[in-house]
């Protein structure tokens, strides 16, 4: 871990980047690829050539922090009920036209960045808070990889998780880095063609596909994926039915799948809500399909929010939005009407900080 934040600049030094010619370096973050010549930026807008290497524009800087319940993440089987400390900072290495974040994402303004914090400091306001996780949210956490870590590495040694909500979009090398140091994920699976990654977001389906498979087979990292459906654009039958085979193929059975509602935003205002009939249909094909564990999201609907055992049929966690009320798991997680394991991490009784939204200032 870095021992001090940067205090004249909030500007750190990387590791993946190489020379492709006498003035370029590639920055090998992600899939983008991007080539810059000194004083350029990629487009995620945080990582930049200056003095012969790529830097970290943004270490030690937020656009704010916010306790929220972990399900909003959305994460229902990890540590239900408690709160997390979320926080993101600027920029985004895709390009999606419907973002509901772009305010941050999007932001090519520093200004955007009004609060700061070391990473110990994080992690002793998480502890303080009665957080019980830390999550890297509203823009994607592997452009800013270094302080992703720092804070992660910072947060364990008090006992707190790191969280990573994501679009999984990262090459080979940091992503093995990064996820050594996440506890839990939620990995936007934003649709199940070439064509609306390419399009619609600015990049390629295969490498979120190899970042899921990576997560599940060489990691203990607990992950969920989270799939916007947007009229006329992924939320086809068939889409859904390829997508959620898929999962069960390639991921197995206990990976939960929640479907969300877009609404209009960004650069797609012309696009209508999703319907709630589309989510439940969708919900519907993941659950004939194998898939044990599917919610609807961004809708009030207490039957896709809630858990059942995918054995017996009995409601093991009930939710309505993020208020959850029954819960039949004994301490291990198993349910208390047939014993079967219910796949996920449970500490017991549930947390109960509901549906609140609280904004944390950190810096001085």
């Amino acid at each position: 871990m870095r021992e001090t934040l940067p205090q004249q600049s909030d500007t750190v030094k990387t590791e993946y980047w190489h020379w492709v010619d006498e003035r370029r370096i590639q920055c090998d973050m992600c899939p983008r690829a991007c080539r810059l010549r000194e004083g350029q930026r990629g487009l995620c807008f945080v990582r930049a050539m200056e003095n012969d290497e790529i830097v970290l524009k943004t270490y030690g800087r937020s656009s704010g922090f916010c306790i929220d319940p972990i399900e909003k993440k959305p994460l229902n089987h990890f540590f239900p009920g408690t709160p997390v400390l979320s926080f993101g900072t600027a920029g985004c290495n895709l390009a999606c036209k419907f973002c509901q974040n772009w305010d941050i994402s999007k932001s090519r303004e520093i200004d955007t960045l009004s609060d700061s914090a070391s990473p110990e400091r994080i992690a002793q306001t998480a502890k303080r808070t009665g957080c019980t996780s830390v999550a890297f949210t509203y823009n994607d956490p592997v452009i800013f990889h270094e302080y992703a870590i720092d804070i992660a590495q910072a947060c364990r040694e008090h006992g707190i998780k790191a969280v990573a909500v994501t679009a999984g979009y990262v090459c080979p090398e940091p992503r093995v880095e990064f996820f050594e140091y996440m506890d839990a994920a939620n990995v936007d699976l934003k649709a199940f063609t070439e064509r609306f990654y390419k399009k619609i977001c600015g990049g390629e389906l295969a490498p979120v596909l190899e970042t899921l498979e990576y997560l599940k087979h060489e990691t203990g990292v607990w992950f969920e994926i989270t799939d916007l459906l947007i009229p006329g654009e992924n939320d086809s039958h068939e889409e859904v039915e390829r997508m959620s085979q898929w999962v069960v193929e390639h991921l197995g059975p206990d990976v939960p799948m929640h479907f969300t509602a877009f609404h209009p935003d960004w650069k797609m205002r012309e696009k209508d809500d999703t319907p709630p009939r589309t989510l439940s249909r969708s919900r519907e094909i993941a659950l004939k399909n194998g898939v044990r564990y599917v919610y609807t999201g961004n809708v009030h609907d207490e039957r896709g929010g809630s858990t059942y055992c995918h054995h017996c049929g009995h409601k093991l966690i009930g939710r309505d939005w993020y208020e959850l009320s029954d819960w039949n798991l004994d301490d291990t997680g198993h349910c208390l009407t047939c014993g079967t394991a219910c796949a996920g991490h449970f500490q017991g009784k549930y947390g109960d900080w509901g549906r609140r939204r609280m904004p944390v200032r950190l810096s001085a």
